[in-house]
């Protein structure tokens, strides 16, 4: 339920924002495990959102929260869709100074949208951090080889800056670059991997879903197959959509390990969207097991929904919610049309659901962009 805030000292944006960021960053650098009241912070920054994001500021309003009537839990607070990103300019400042911006998908239907970040420190933070827990938790220094848009080229891929910073922050060699105008580099990858065999030094290969299979279909093609050097690891970071072509995870993940030589439990599934500046993965326990479960960095919260917007109990299917309090300058809530459940472990996703749009979804968003 909304309760009342009364009024406090005036503060400038600078100042409000920059508190929030090095709360944030307090949070981010903890080890984990550590104990923090979320509720308290997204409900802040969700304070902060409202008075200086126009757009979401009225639409909280259609949702009876103003400046005097705020939530006091992160479930409460008003969640935008994804889409709103294309229909809405979602930021807490002037965009035009913005230090990076991401461009979201887009189809046919619908034209691609942009996340912008007014630093890109929270976002540098929230996926080191998030990425050193699911992937380097053995404190590895790998040579990556990528699969991903190299951000030379596509400079607003928010995959390409985050494999970049991994890369360029954990990395030991060169870093390979395969994917061009949405042409994989076979040739290049291969004569990377072939010297990184050679040399014993292990990798780290990420790329999407569908890069994955044209690069098997290629080694395939070549009747080639690799055996990875001890200590190497998958990124995969999901990516069918738009594709005509789709393969099953499982077969995907078997066909993966078959032809790189490295056991599946070495493959990590990644989760993220452009509109989030945090990231799910598979857990460790889970890549063992026959459903891989998803989990959050404590900064980010998942929220299963109904068609109410209500929580959904554990086991019970619904639509995703994100708060990631590492979206200071945007929108801290943002709900998907993916599906999945809560847990004991995590998150299970399903993925999303065939022909059809999930409650509210067309409508807010055309709400937000007439605001």
């Amino acid at each position: 339920m909304p309760h009342h805030r009364s009024s406090t000292a005036h503060v400038t944006y600078r100042d409000e924002a920059a508190a929030l960021d090095a709360r944030i960053l307090e949070i981010i650098g903890q080890d984990e495990g550590a104990a923090w009241d979320v509720d308290a912070l997204a409900c802040d920054l969700f304070a902060h959102q409202i008075r200086y994001n126009a757009p979401y500021g009225a639409y909280a309003k259609t949702k009876g929260y103003d400046g005097d009537h705020l939530p006091t839990r992160a479930v409460d607070i008003p969640a935008v869709p994804a889409a709103a990103f294309k229909a809405a300019t979602l930021a807490t400042f002037d965009v035009a100074t913005a230090a990076q911006w991401f461009e979201t998908s887009g189809t046919t239907q619908r034209a691609s949208g942009r996340h912008y970040l007014e630093t890109t420190d929270l976002y540098c933070a929230s996926l080191l951090a998030g990425f050193d827990r699911a992937l380097l938790a053995d404190g590895a220094r790998l040579r990556y080889l990528l699969l991903v848009p190299d951000p030379r080229e596509r400079p607003h891929s928010s995959l390409g800056f985050m494999m970049a910073r991994v890369s360029e922050s954990r990395g030991a060699g060169p870093t390979g670059w395969y994917l061009h105008d949405d042409a994989l580099d076979v040739d290049a990858f291969i004569g990377d991997c072939v010297q990184a065999c050679a040399d014993g030094t292990p990798v780290c290969i990420a790329a999407t879903a569908f890069a994955f299979v044209a690069l098997l279909d290629a080694l395939a093609g070549r009747e080639l197959r690799f055996v990875l050097p001890a200590g190497s690891r998958i990124m995969e970071t999901g990516g069918f959509k738009g594709r005509t072509r789709v393969v099953e995870r499982e077969d995907l993940y078997a066909a993966i390990a078959d032809r790189l030589g490295l056991a599946e439990s070495a493959i990590v599934a990644e989760y993220g969207m452009t509109e989030l500046c945090s990231q799910y993965y598979d857990s460790h326990a889970s890549r063992t097991a026959a459903r891989r479960v998803k989990v959050a960095p404590p900064w980010l919260q998942p929220i299963v929904v109904d068609p109410d917007g209500n929580a959904c109990a554990p086991g019970v299917v619904g639509a995703i919610r994100h708060i990631d309090c590492a979206n200071r300058s945007s929108v801290v809530a943002i709900e998907t049309e993916d599906l999945g459940y809560a847990s004991a472990d995590g998150l299970v996703l399903l993925g999303r659901e065939a022909a059809a749009e999930l409650r509210g979804c067309s409508l807010d968003a055309e709400d937000l962009a007439r605001r």
